[in-house]
């Protein structure tokens, strides 16, 4: 007769205990609500219905059209990127996903109306205000930050009346990320190419009078700690009728010795930098210019009503930080694009929020409580709300499908229990846009950019995109 002793068998049922509520939870239909129709809350999304069984999963956007960042924030010119589009969209056909478009989180509903709604809450709604800069003259006329004037040729509802003032010579970036570079590249690259993307045409028409010739992108820091990628790079130099030009004096000390011992992205991308610098051209004076400038920090910005040039000090670098010295260079610029980042907003009182960096408090996605360490169990964050804006989208697929394991090995492990039936939200108090209602848009949007010769034409005002459903 087989015979298990008594300790031994504790030990069992105490080992196994919670893989059997696991699979007892799965037997239950577990309610997700995701806040936040970006990249992220389309990727946790796509995770959890393939990985969770029995999850019915909704997400909700304050936006009519999902996307986010994707639709928004990607350069017209980089339709590949935005094929990522296309896996979102197979996400959307599942029958356990649903879309809740112009529903606000901290207007339409509270965080405490959805965690009592749904087992499980996803915060995603990523970044959206700048930093500041936080030196004189940043309220000046024709002083705008990247993301705004990204917006405004991305059709982002609210910035189509920016109206950037494109009539000087010269315009400044500061900061020199890929945001900066994009704006940088729009600016520059002639219109006839851009008219076959999916631009604004207000944008088209504003770039096809514009006078700008020479831009500007200063950096604190020197070319060893540039934030643009090389591709974003590649791309600038081959702009037709722009010439790049450096200043040698910014490479000094960069040596064959030195960018043989660099890690290999930055190696290849300091090579693509001094050969450039070593075979620029002779300029046309048809020619445009781009002009990366380092070490170089931004300390006051002159003119009278509107921006007439910035005083920049000279930087050196202290254990990898730029710290400003006496010497001050003035630049003239009649066009100012601040690109230093962003930081998200708290859109909910009972959101654990940390203002000065600009995220939800958590530990690995798991949103504390507010005033303790304790984990709000049933209450995650996924994208840059939880780390801050960095990275590309493939940074926020691979944090999201973590932030998504997460949830399914704390359901695993007991740490979270998904028992209780939860109802879900009713949404048809709202003018909530659904899925079908966004392909109604997604369909005029394209029928629009055909007569135009383009893959589609935004709709900007978010009445009129209610008007189509």
């Amino acid at each position: 007769m087989f015979t298990v002793r008594s300790s031994i068998l504790k030990t069992l049922i105490s080992s196994n205990f919670s893989k059997f509520k696991y699979f007892s939870t799965l037997n239950n239909e577990i309610k997700v609500c995701i806040v936040g129709g970006g990249a992220a809350g389309f990727y946790s999304s796509q995770y959890l219905l393939k990985h969770l069984p029995n999850t019915q999963i909704d997400v909700i956007e304050k936006l009519p059209v999902p996307f986010g960042l994707v639709r928004y924030g990607v350069a017209p010119d980089h339709p590949e990127v935005k094929n990522v589009i296309n896996t979102f969209n197979k996400t959307a056909q599942h029958p356990n996903f649903k879309y809740y478009g112009n529903v606000s989180l901290g207007k339409e509903v509270t965080l405490d109306e959805l965690r009592k709604a749904y087992n499980i809450v996803v915060l995603s709604y990523g970044s959206e205000i700048d930093t500041l800069l936080n030196i004189s003259g940043e309220d000046k006329k024709n002083f705008m930050s990247a993301r705004e004037f990204v917006g405004w040729y991305n059709g982002t509802p609210g910035l189509e009346e920016l109206n950037p003032d494109l009539s000087g010579e010269e315009v400044i970036l500061i900061g020199n990320g890929n945001v900066a570079i994009d704006v940088a590249r729009i600016l520059l690259t002639p219109v006839d190419i851009l008219k076959k993307t999916d631009i604004t045409e207000y944008s088209i028409e504003a770039l096809s009078r514009s006078k700008v010739k020479k831009v500007y992108m200063v950096g604190r820091r020197g070319p060893l700690q540039a934030a643009f990628t090389i591709a974003e790079l590649r791309e600038m130099l081959k702009i037709p009728n722009v010439q790049t030009i450096w200043r040698s004096a910014d490479f000094e000390g960069i040596t064959s010795d030195t960018v043989t011992s660099l890690p290999r992205p930055k190696k290849r991308i300091t090579e693509l930098m001094l050969k450039s610098l070593q075979e620029a051209p002779k300029a046309s004076s048809d020619d445009k210019q781009f002009l990366p400038i380092f070490f170089r920090s931004p300390i006051q910005i002159n003119g009278d009503s509107q921006v007439e040039s910035i005083d920049f000090s000279h930087t050196v670098l202290k254990n990898d930080r730029a710290i400003a010295t006496n010497d001050v260079e003035k630049i003239t610029g009649q066009l100012v694009c601040r690109s230093i980042g962003y930081k998200a907003t708290s859109v909910d009182p009972s959101i654990n929020f940390d203002d000065k960096n600009g995220r939800v408090v958590n530990k690995h996605g798991r949103v504390l409580m507010k005033d303790s360490t304790e984990i709000d169990k049933g209450l995650y964050v996924a994208g840059w709300l939880g780390t801050g804006p960095s990275g590309v989208i493939l940074t926020t697929m691979n944090n999201a499908f973590q932030i998504s394991q997460t949830i399914i090995d704390d359901i695993k492990n007991g740490e979270l229990n998904c028992d209780e039936k939860k109802p879900g939200f009713d949404y048809s108090k709202f003018r909530a846009v659904t899925w079908d209602d966004w392909k109604k848009i997604d369909e005029k949007e394209v029928e629009c950019g055909k007569k135009l010769d383009k893959p589609r034409e935004k709709i900007v005002s978010v009445d009129e995109m209610l008007k189509l459903i």
